[in-house]
């Protein structure tokens, strides 16, 4: 039975494309659009509209095959093309999966230092907390309790508003394509495409749409909530990267970190401005921290072909249970172990997240093409054209990138 397109309808099926695109809005995502930003200033800000209207593309698909064959992403991988190929993309994703995990909880770590409080103890009290959201409450509280926590996200736009930018020039670095060529340009553009079309946040969300039980009669009022998320993300990408534009570039000051913007715009923008910045990077941390590592779990049991549910109990779905606590507990050790090289350990994770990017991009093509697996709701001529130039736009970036490491 097909459900009307009224507010309640839509309540029912909200969540997957809401937390997979805001959880993208994560600490490296910050970190990259707060970069971004003060290097650039408003010039490269049509990168981020065009990385928007990628992730609701491929968010779309994902949620679409999730849906129609009732799996998760890497379920799929090994049924189309087998078990060495699936082991290799799922090895390769947790990998990545831990490296960023261990990001999140570097931006809880950096985000509590801004008001005085120590990693030691910030990072192993929010991997507690995840993990008891996570593995003691229910589907619908773990959803509705990650969703309020999403709202904290807003905190960019009053930010990026009180350092008063300047709208003209936003509006045309917006819509206007123009690019530096140069290879720190590059670096940007391919950490922007990157960070926000994340692998993790493919596979979370057709996993996520599995798991909530949503139906064919569902998928218009889930195109709903994919566009919302990807818009949402898009915006406060959007104002991350005006607050900085407006404040640091202006001034000619670097960052490294999304941290460092926090505690540049205070003298430029204002303690309310620079406090915002800080409380944003933390929820921010937090709801990444509890969907990146659901995202592991999802996979992992869909290649070991175990329950994976949030609504089981542990008996149930020790793997799942088993897999979310790990990867947690790994990704908060490493933040907190002194003198280990995090730069070097985020920054390889951020490089094996856009070469893992370009294979999962193809695989989902391929299966959305695949009237076996899809029915009626395969992509037609047209969609594979526009998710091929997208795909074509991500591989040129990753090897752009690749050949400047290799020469630089």
């Amino acid at each position: 039975m097909k459900r009307r397109f009224t507010l309640s309808a839509l309540l029912l099926v909200v969540g997957p494309g809401l937390l997979a695109g805001l959880s993208d809005d994560d600490p490296a995502g910050i970190t990259t659009y707060s970069v971004l930003g003060a290097s650039y200033g408003y010039q490269l800000l049509w990168v981020l509209l065009l990385s928007t209207v990628a992730l609701v593309m491929f968010h779309g698909l994902a949620a679409r095959m999730g849906v129609v064959t009732g799996q998760g992403l890497i379920g799929l991988v090994r049924q189309r093309y087998g078990v060495r190929v699936g082991v290799v993309i799922l090895l390769a994703l947790v990998v990545a999966n831990v490296g960023t995990i261990s990001a999140e909880f570097a931006g809880v770590a950096a985000g509590f230092e801004l008001f005085g409080v120590a990693r030691y103890v910030s990072v192993p009290v929010a991997a507690l907390a995840v993990s008891i959201l996570v593995l003691r409450g229910s589907f619908h509280r773990v959803e509705h309790i990650l969703l309020a926590l999403s709202t904290v996200l807003l905190a960019y736009v009053v930010s990026g508003i009180l350092a008063k930018p300047d709208w003209g020039d936003a509006a045309q670095g917006l819509l206007v394509p123009t690019m530096p060529v140069n290879g720190d340009a590059i670096a940007i553009v391919t950490a922007t495409v990157g960070t926000t079309l994340a692998p993790w946040g493919l596979s979370f969300i057709q996993s996520y749409a599995v798991d909530k039980k949503l139906r064919t009669e569902d998928l218009k009022l889930e195109r709903v909530d994919v566009i919302s998320g990807a818009v949402l993300t898009g915006i406060i990408g959007f104002f991350v990267v005006v607050a900085c534009a407006a404040t640091l570039h202006r001034t000619g000051r670097t960052i490294s970190d999304a941290a460092d913007a926090s505690i540049a715009l205070q003298p430029l923008a204002g303690d309310a401005a620079a406090t915002l910045f800080a409380g944003g990077l933390i929820g921010a941390a937090l709801l990444a921290a509890s969907v990146l590592p659901l995202s592991t779990a999802y996979s992992v049991c869909e290649y070991s072909g175990f329950e994976a549910a949030l609504d089981d109990e542990y008996r149930q779905a020790k793997t799942f249970y088993l897999t979310f606590a790990l990867v947690t507990a790994v990704g908060a050790l490493i933040v907190v172990i002194p003198g280990i090289p995090l730069v070097t350990i985020l920054v390889a994770t951020q490089v094996l997240n856009a070469v893992l990017l370009i294979p999962l991009l193809c695989v989902m093509i391929a299966i959305g093409r695949d009237e076996n697996l899809m029915g009626e709701l395969i992509l037609r001529r047209g969609d594979v054209i526009a998710y091929s130039a997208v795909t074509a736009v991500v591989i040129s970036c990753v090897v752009a990138l690749g050949v400047l490491m290799v020469l630089g």
